[in-house]
């Protein structure tokens, strides 16, 4: 609703711009606002709304976010815990290394998904494939996320 707003006082900003009368709404909007008092009641109220959706869009933007820890299941309920994404992806790793035939591994762990990406030296890489995705599953389990996410497998044949 509000994206509609500003992109429709955009428009009307560039039609005045380039030589055209401004909008009906607009023109009553800006008459309104020219003869209202500076301390009547609805002025007011719209200045304190204003400030108020301000200061916590500011107050927002400060704050440090979470979206870089997926959450734990916890044992009681006002328990909380979290694991750190690169520390999930480190955990991932080493478990893919394992996997006979992968040579290297990246692993990128996002909230819904994990991406997986194995480069093979030797054996069938649909073999590695299938143990690398059932190797991934067991350590994402085993790492008892609140919401386990998904595994995106890809697996390509290194030969030099």
């Amino acid at each position: 609703m509000i994206l509609v707003a500003a992109g429709a006082a955009l428009i009307d900003v560039v039609a005045v711009r380039a030589g055209r009368p401004a909008a009906a709404w607009r023109r009553h909007l800006t008459g309104e606002l020219g003869t209202r008092p500076v301390d009547d009641v609805w002025m007011l109220t719209g200045a304190a709304v204003a400030t108020a959706v301000g200061l916590w869009l500011i107050v927002l933007a400060l704050t440090p976010g979470l979206r870089h820890q997926l959450p734990l299941r916890t044992p009681t309920p006002g328990v909380r815990a979290c694991l750190d994404r690169d520390g999930a992806a480190d955990l991932l790793r080493d478990a893919a290394m394992q996997v006979p035939g992968v040579s290297t591994a990246r692993i990128r762990v996002r909230r819904h998904r994990v991406k997986a990406r194995a480069d093979v030296r030797f054996r069938d890489l649909q073999q590695v494939k299938d143990d690398l995705t059932a190797v991934l599953q067991e350590e994402r389990d085993r790492l008892a996320l609140a919401r386990p996410p998904r595994i995106a497998v890809r697996v390509r044949r290194r030969t030099d």
